[in-house]
């Protein structure tokens, strides 16, 4: 698409002047300065966009705008896509649903295609002796067996249907940026907020990359961001303290 990010920017602050000029002028400042930040890729940037749509939710305005930007740089839809999929475990599949029927308005508006995808195997979607392998490591699976028997049985589902390593996936890297993301939503930041910043340092991010994706999810609730940022600096410090 040839169309750039600042014409889709412009566009979109312009629509939303039509409702209130100085809001416009408001949100044009916060996420210009959040676009900024120059340690995460415009790719990555949409996809906690798209993150922030789906927990808050907000799936009118906001999110078409996300959208559009992320296809002035090249993200597809289909990429959304497969960023819905991945996030729908940990968001719900309820919220998933929402960002997926907004996408697909979006695409027959558009006349948008989205790419075509081979069906999970049956073993990555049973459960029981014919099921694959669950991708979990021991140690999370015995924190979730401690909790329940049937908790666990779910986790390694969910877990099983996102092993796949094709075309349409994310990097562990963008995998970890998206579900720390979430944490900071939900505000669930503890044992889930630390397994989903060591997979973002897993996937070669460093710790000054992690902090630029909790900056850039500041616009999107200053309140949350800030007790991301405790639990963040505390589980850093944890980490100096056992090395």
């Amino acid at each position: 698409m040839s169309t750039s990010i600042e014409t889709f920017a412009a566009t979109n602050l312009e629509r939303l002047a039509e409702v209130d000029p100085m809001f416009a002028q408001m949100v044009g400042a916060t996420a210009g300065h959040a676009r900024a930040i120059a340690e995460l890729t415009e790719r990555e940037k949409t996809f906690l966009c798209v993150v922030a749509d789906v927990c808050q939710p907000s799936l009118g305005f906001a999110f078409e705008a996300h959208v559009r930007t992320g296809l002035a740089q090249g993200v597809s839809t289909s990429d959304v896509r497969a960023l819905l999929r991945f996030i729908s475990y940990d968001c719900g599949y309820h919220a998933a649903t929402a960002g997926f029927e907004r996408l697909a308005e979006f695409e027959a508006r558009h006349g948008i295609a989205p790419a075509e995808v081979e069906p999970l195997a049956e073993e990555l979607v049973t459960t029981g002796p014919g099921a694959a392998p669950s991708p979990l490591p021991d140690v999370v699976r015995g924190q979730l067996m401690e909790l329940d028997a049937h908790f666990l049985e779910h986790f390694d589902l969910q877990s099983r249907m996102r092993s796949g390593h094709g075309p349409d996936t994310l990097s562990e890297r963008e995998r970890g940026f998206a579900s720390l993301s979430i944490d900071v939503h939900y505000q669930t930041l503890d044992e889930t907020f630390h397994a989903h910043v060591g997979r973002a340092l897993r996937g070669g991010a460093s710790r000054e990359d992690v902090r630029a994706a909790l900056r850039f999810n500041a616009q999107f609730g200053v309140t949350r961001a800030w007790h991301g940022w405790k639990a963040l600096n505390a589980y850093f410090a944890e980490l100096d303290a056992t090395d």
